[in-house]
């Protein structure tokens, strides 16, 4: 009965109704366009051989299949990381020849947590958490020097 009063007061026009038919919900998540920028990978496996990517991210580029990304360590200045990208024919995108470089040069390990931002034109800013949950900081060591061109821009370097 108490279910039967309380549908009588009017209030069981749902969440966000306004009692006119229409709803201030947002669409349901099927018709959302398929906007994937940030997502993270866990490293279980030998941290310096070909990663694999979301297979969402992966959908997300639809064929476009870049034959290489652009990583970029987060707070690092401008220095971009080549790395070759693999495609399965299923779906999958691979990190492959460069990751290894970008790993070492990063510290990532087992048990890191390596977040990706996806920032247009296959460029990817990456942020490294170790197996503690908390973030690996590096920097440049040319911050200091002002008479390096670009082009001499050293990798970061993880701080003693």
């Amino acid at each position: 009965m108490a279910s039967t009063s309380r549908t009588r007061t009017g209030r069981g026009r749902g969440r966000g109704g306004r009692g006119d038919g229409s709803s201030s919900l947002p669409p349901p998540p099927s018709t959302l366009p398929l906007i994937i920028e940030e997502f993270f990978i866990v490293i279980y496996e030998d941290p310096l051989v070909k990663k694999a990517l979301p297979k969402k991210f992966a959908d997300y580029l639809d064929g476009q299949e870049p034959a290489k990304v652009y990583l970029r360590a987060a707070d690092c200045g401008p220095r971009l990381w080549t790395v070759e990208v693999l495609f399965d024919g299923q779906g999958r995108m691979y990190l492959d020849k460069g990751w290894e470089n970008f790993a070492i040069a990063h510290g990532v390990d087992f048990g890191c947590f390596v977040h990706f931002k996806y920032e247009g034109d296959d460029v990817l800013t990456v942020k490294v958490f170790d197996g503690t949950m908390c973030r690996k900081y590096y920097y440049s060591d040319d911050e200091d020097t002002d008479d390096e061109s670009d082009d001499d821009v050293k990798p970061c370097i993880h701080p003693l």
